[in-house]
């Protein structure tokens, strides 16, 4: 068997924590691991590193490499880059066509579909759970993993069962998307509906004849050579799993799984998920709290201070605070909408973004100038690069920097700085074994971060060296 993870998602109802260059799955929420990282040490105890592959996008690549590199250096090289975003229909078809092409797998294999930012608890009753789903998948089914519903939840989809246990796993009547409020109640109270934990099993072969029957435009595209199901993978529809295959197939059935499950949907998610205090609160950070009970408060830099708060939602990043009441986290989704209208940078990104090469993060900015600090990976380099608007000072803080300006290549010590004039080719690259750091000042009549000409300067013959 061989297991496909999910982790190109973008999603941001876990705003302001969550962005879109750095989503859900990247976040430490839950411990001092990633959502990603979790979920690899967990499949670690089923499958082997080979046996892993993990779907994400260019955006998130070295994101993806980074946490996976901590867990095992075995899976750098499983990675799988969609060519553009489809939804999970696509993706999967895509996973499924690289382990025939790629991989040599047998259309025989057993495939398990995972989603790369759940918890899940005990681990041990998860593989058990896994391993039933093996067996019953190669029997031609397609395997889904329902979770009992605590409370009428609308940001999950449910699984409706029918007839009686067939061995650990029952046949599904119906799939449904996401309910309104008082549909959720409806199934609470009907009690043979399950939470959709988004976990599926099923052989490639029994996937690809669903794909023929119910998702042609998909069919089509999978039939091609890997090459070609690329280079046209934008043409693909932007479509679920569940609703291309899931809600139409009559192969699904369902484990029903009595363990501890969370897609971490919202912030009213994670405080359910974590541990809370003898007052019922979730605190973590620089927080001074009075007299509060029943609260989420997440803290980053800034001293958060309360005093006589009941049941509210407090998350504090760098450049944005949320404050919210607790029931009510799935509004999160209607504030970054109205953000993103704005085109407002605080849903796009922190203001620390992670590169290849390292990380950036903005200390202060104002009009005519621009601080930053810099940190620089052993053996990487930043992008050769020229700048019209401004020009730079950078002053190294640790390490050794290894600085090309025009004509020049020059070693930077801590404690010393280097002038860049504008219009001037320019490099920082880190020799050293320990990660450099640096502050950068930005000058000029415009220091927005689309001022840059990155790696012309090859074509430049006045600067045959760099």
């Amino acid at each position: 068997m061989k297991v496909l993870i999910l982790a190109g998602g973008s999603g941001t109802r876990l705003w302001p924590a969550s962005r879109e260059a750095f989503p859900k799955q990247f976040l430490k929420l839950n411990g001092g691991k990633s959502l990603l990282q979790q979920t690899l040490e967990r499949l670690l105890k089923i499958f082997s590193p080979q046996d892993i592959l993990l779907l994400t996008n260019e955006q998130y690549k070295f994101l993806v490499i980074s946490d996976a590199n901590e867990v095992s250096k075995d899976l750098a090289d499983n990675i799988l880059l969609e060519p553009a975003r489809r939804n999970t229909a696509p993706a999967i078809a895509l996973g499924m066509k690289y382990c025939l092409e790629r991989l040599r797998t047998s259309s025989e294999e057993v495939l398990f579909v995972c989603p790369s930012d759940h918890i899940i608890k005990p681990v041990e009753k998860f593989i058990e759970y896994v391993k039933l789903a093996e067996k019953v998948a190669r029997q031609g089914y397609i395997v889904a993993f329902g979770i009992k519903p605590l409370y009428p939840e609308t940001g999950y989809g449910y699984i409706k069962i029918t007839g009686k246990d067939l061995g650990g796993y029952y046949l599904v009547e119906r799939f449904t998307e996401k309910p309104n409020l008082e549909t959720a109640k409806r199934f609470l109270s009907e009690g043979n509906y399950f939470w959709n934990s988004g976990m599926f099993v099923f052989t490639i072969e029994t996937m690809i004849e669903e794909l023929r029957l119910y998702a042609s435009e998909i069919y089509r595209l999978f039939n091609q050579p890997l090459d070609d199901m690329i280079a046209h993978f934008q043409k693909m529809p932007d479509i679920s799993i569940d609703y291309a295959v899931m809600e139409k197939s009559k192969k699904v059935v369902v484990i029903l799984m009595d363990i501890y499950w969370s897609d971490i949907g919202s912030w009213d998610s994670l405080y359910d998920a974590l541990d809370k205090d003898e007052k019922s609160n979730v605190i973590f950070g620089n927080v001074l709290a009075k007299d509060i009970e029943g609260c989420l408060v997440i803290g980053n830099r800034m001293l958060i201070t309360t005093v006589d708060l009941k049941d509210l939602i407090i998350v504090e990043t760098d450049d944005a605070v949320l404050i919210a009441k607790r029931g009510s986290a799935q509004k999160v989704k209607h504030v970054v909408e109205e953000l993103k209208r704005e085109k407002r940078i605080e849903v796009f990104e922190h203001r620390t973004v992670y590169r290849p090469w390292g990380e950036c993060t903005i200390l202060e900015e104002r009009p005519g100038y621009k601080i930053k600090r810099i940190v620089v990976k052993p053996g990487t380099s930043i992008d050769l690069q020229i700048h019209y608007h401004l020009s730079k000072h950078w002053i190294v803080v640790k390490g050794t920097a290894k600085v090309t300006i025009g004509n020049k290549i020059m070693h930077i010590h801590e404690n010393e700085s280097v002038y860049v004039p504008k219009s001037t080719p320019h490099k920082l690259e880190n020799p050293d074994k320990i990660p450099l750091e640096i502050i950068e000042v930005q000058n000029g009549d415009y220091v927005g971060e689309d001022d840059i000409i990155i790696d012309i300067i090859r074509r430049v013959k006045n600067y045959p060296h760099i």
